[in-house]
């Protein structure tokens, strides 16, 4: 990272903490970070008023370099905005890193989808879209590396254009999934240890591949699987929903809808993670493999997408719960030591053997 002078203020400058580059900040953008780690996020001129970037502000951490080091490994993907460059500095006193990325604007995924008017969305165009982002994740699965945030705000557009890009961003909970630590020493016991726990690797690209299901479905039929039927008013019974994986395929939204695409979604959407296909299933699968080919068929999606506008934020805010449920912090996790255990069983156990033990 660049080592810049430090200094302070209360909103960057115009030469953006003296990166030494002729900038301009354009307009400040919409914070959807906890502001105690996200101090600034402003779209900029850089160089050339042809040239625009987005300009991050992290407060420096650990936590912070851990994201900021795997987007930059994800960079070359033509899938996931890329990073620019990185720079560490002060603001107000606080060691920062400031990340300046390409700028996105395309919009959202389905805000895009929301404003085409009465221009059909057909599944064609499903299947192409779902292309791009199981790129995205082959790429990231592919260098050991799980976003674990796959949603629709954080799927955006390079520009307003027919042939715009989408990308993936945000890598505020992606996590390598190499493990560095064995669970294979004699003194502990995990062999009582969920599957999850043994295998996070598998367990968190799994969670990229449940919001695949996720994104898939909503895309083919312009509500969500696990919410009220027909894009309603989210039902206090969604998270049992979820959990259980409760949902259907409603007419008339998938009437037209072939039932070869509807076991892909069950496919994603299983509630064990260990069963949810791979992304190379994924995307070997005809209708992701030959998206081409797939018929250009109407879809029910910009219509409801459109009539329920105003849920649209509360399916977001939700999918973004369950998917915090989904993610484990494996390095918050403790193996205890078998003479440690509170098991009853375990218990039970050692006071059967123990008058054996005292006679030898």
């Amino acid at each position: 990272m660049k080592v810049l002078e430090p200094r302070c203020g209360k909103s960057p400058p115009s030469d953006l903490l003296r990166m030494r580059i002729h900038s301009r900040i354009l307009k400040s953008l919409p914070n959807t970070r906890p502001p105690e780690t996200l101090f600034y996020y402003c779209r900029i001129h850089l160089h050339t008023p042809a040239i625009q970037r987005t300009a991050q502000m992290l407060q420096d951490s650990a936590k912070a370099r851990r994201e900021v080091e795997l987007h930059w490994r994800a960079s070359p993907c033509t899938h996931i905005v890329k990073i620019i460059d990185v720079y560490e500095n002060l603001y107000q006193s606080r060691k920062c890193l400031l990340i300046i990325m390409e700028c996105m604007d395309g919009g959202e995924l389905f805000s895009r989808i929301q404003d085409r008017g009465d221009q059909a969305f057909t599944e064609r165009e499903a299947s192409d879209i779902m292309k791009s982002i199981g790129e995205a994740i082959q790429y990231l699965h592919s260098i050991n590396i799980a976003h674990r945030d796959v949603k629709p705000e954080n799927l955006l557009y390079t520009s307003k254009r027919p042939n715009a890009v989408l990308k993936l961003t945000d890598f505020g909970f992606a996590k390598e999934t190499t493990s560095h630590n064995s669970l294979a020493t004699p003194c502990y016991t995990p062999y009582y240890v969920a599957p999850e726990v043994l295998g996070p690797e598998k367990y968190d690209k799994s969670c990229d591949m449940w919001s695949l299901g996720v994104i898939m479905y909503i895309l083919l039929c312009g509500y969500p699987p696990f919410y009220s039927n027909h894009g309603l008013a989210i039902s206090p019974g969604m998270k049992k929903r979820i959990r259980l994986g409760q949902y259907e395929f409603p007419n008339p939204e998938w009437s037209d809808v072939s039932d070869e695409v509807k076991q892909l979604i069950r496919n994603l959407l299983k509630t064990e993670p260990t069963q949810r296909m791979s992304i190379t299933e994924f995307m070997n699968h005809p209708w992701i493999m030959q998206s081409m080919q797939v018929p250009p068929t109407p879809l029910h999606t910009s219509r409801v997408l459109k009539e329920e506008k105003d849920l649209w934020e509360d399916v977001k805010e939700e999918m973004t719960s369950a998917l915090a449920t989904m993610r484990v912090d494996y390095e918050q996790i403790k193996i205890k030591k078998i003479e440690d255990s509170c098991n009853p069983l375990l218990q039970k156990r050692r006071k059967k053997i123990s008058p054996d033990v005292a006679t030898h």
